[in-house]
């Protein structure tokens, strides 16, 4: 049997407010992504996924849709979003689409239907109770502040759920027709020729229908056991249509046991994002934990898939550090598993400040999410304009043109790890099997038949040995620019051909 593309795949998020401006009006659009997709293509990507692109108010950066089968203006148009998949294939790029099932914004035609009496044609598409006080104790999920997860509706008096912000109304799954309308969303984007979908909190939309409260150590707002047979009829769909369709879930549990069923039964979703790594401090020691823990879980079936940033989450260069970053981008290209970038990160790019009179995130995001330095001088490459958000201050430094130029520069690592992963097999399909070694270094065996690879991460930021199986051994990349013989550098990756 082939392997699935997307098991050796490197995926590239883009977030396209933030990517490139075609028209000078400030805001990333799509025309915008088309013109800069070589540059993904170059740095050895194999898909892109983008944000959400939708007709939205933007009241929570696209995540709250209206129109699920049109493409915002702001962004372009729908003849926009098939020229981009059609110069992506071109490019060798597959497309992947947010799919955002949990909930939609509270102008969508279905969420207007809903609110307006009690016998609504669309009243049971959302989760509606009555009474004087909330139905219970759940709360949003955003990190700034959490509030009660319940609006009562002047129309009827009645309290809607939403699991964000109140323009974000939760759907209700344990309606057939609600499910089925998303399905049709699905197949409306599979048709124009994506190649699947990072599905959005995919765990909410599996909820208590008892509404009961939540208790320490048990949540009834999400990951109830409904969510797999949705999730599985959502792989159904895909499966309708040729060509290893993608469905890649952002499932944000605390406990990598309870994210593993997702993937292991063969039937739900094919990946899921473990955000792990993300909460780990600097250590060689919880990095190798997590990652042998979540082989283990995955052992009889599944397959890993691992991301250090978002565009929800801090930058890995503003949490660890530049030459740490360094360090992590190794990890994530040779560990087994789809390895899913954000755009910026192939620079280095760290999170900006951003003055409160420029705050536009209702959750506190703005600072991973500012515009990309395409090249040097005002708008960064990004916009002839004014842009939605300030250019990093540190723009020129960790402009593209600028890192184009310098071959020991973020981009040329990043660019000469995925050509390395691509060349060989065992950064692609081979097995994983950690190794002893000194502390403060996490190493590791990946091997395929015949190539075997020895990959050793120091860090710590002062010399560390050589692990014992790669003594002698050719060195294929390392992180700086003269490594040295008998020793680790200081914040070094090194790659052993052993």
């Amino acid at each position: 049997m082939s392997v699935p593309w997307w098991r050796s795949a490197v995926v590239y998020q883009i977030y396209p407010l933030s990517f490139a401006d075609s028209d000078g009006d400030g805001f990333g659009d799509l025309p915008g992504v088309i013109e800069r997709l070589r540059h993904v293509a170059d740095l050895g990507a194999d898909a892109v996924w983008l944000s959400p692109i939708y007709r939205s108010p933007m009241a929570d950066g696209g995540y709250d849709i209206s129109d699920h089968t049109d493409v915002d203006p702001l962004f372009g148009s729908l003849a926009d979003a098939d020229a981009l998949i059609a110069r992506a294939h071109e490019l060798g790029l597959r497309v992947l689409l947010d799919f955002v099932p949990n909930h939609t914004s509270d102008v969508h035609p279905w969420f207007v239907d809903s609110r307006e009496t009690r016998d609504a044609a669309k009243r049971d598409w959302y989760v509606w109770r009555s009474g004087e006080k909330p139905p219970n104790n759940w709360t949003t999920s955003f990190r700034e502040e959490q509030r009660p997860a319940w609006t009562k509706d002047p129309a009827t008096g009645d309290w809607y759920l939403h699991s964000f912000l109140p323009q974000q109304p939760d759907l209700n799954w344990d309606e057939p027709a609600a499910e089925a309308a998303m399905h049709e969303v699905l197949r409306f984007w599979l048709r124009r020729g994506v190649d699947g979908f990072r599905i959005d909190v995919a765990h909410k939309i599996g909820k208590d229908p008892a509404l009961r409260d939540n208790e320490p150590g048990r949540r009834h707002d999400e990951n109830w056991p409904s969510v797999h047979p949705r999730l599985a009829r959502i792989r159904q769909v895909l499966e309708e249509f040729d060509g290893d369709r993608l469905a890649v879930g952002e499932v944000h549990l605390r406990d990598q046991r309870a994210l593993a069923p997702y993937i292991t039964s063969g039937d739900e979703l094919h990946l899921v994002h473990n955000f792990f790594f993300l909460g780990l401090p600097w250590s060689a020691e919880r990095f190798r934990i997590t990652v042998e823990e979540f082989e283990l879980l995955t052992a009889e079936g599944g397959w890993p898939a691992w991301c250090m940033n978002n565009h929800d989450h801090s930058r890995t260069a503003t949490r660890y550090g530049p030459a740490r970053a360094r360090v992590a981008a190794a990890m994530l290209l040779t560990l087994r598993g789809t390895a899913f970038l954000y755009q910026g990160e192939e620079l280095g790019l760290t999170d900006a400040g951003i003055q409160p009179e420029a705050v536009v995130d209702v959750d506190g995001r703005d600072p991973e999410r500012v515009p990309m330095p395409w090249e040097t001088g005002p708008g960064s490459g990004f916009t002839r304009g004014r842009p939605w958000l300030p250019t990093h201050p540190d723009a020129d430094r960790f402009a593209v043109s600028v890192q184009e130029a310098d071959p020991q520069s973020t981009l040329e690592l990043y660019r000469s790890l995925t050509a390395l992963r691509r060349a060989r097999p065992a950064l692609q399909h081979g097995t994983y099997r950690s190794l002893r070694a000194a502390p403060d270094v996490f190493a590791y065996v990946r091997e395929h038949e015949d190539d075997r690879l020895v990959v050793a991460l120091n860090f710590a930021p002062f010399p560390r040995p050589i692990p014992a199986e790669a003594a002698g051994a050719r060195v294929l990349l390392s992180t700086h620019a003269d490594p040295a013989a008998g020793e680790l550098a200081g914040d070094e990756a090194r790659i052993f051909a052993a």
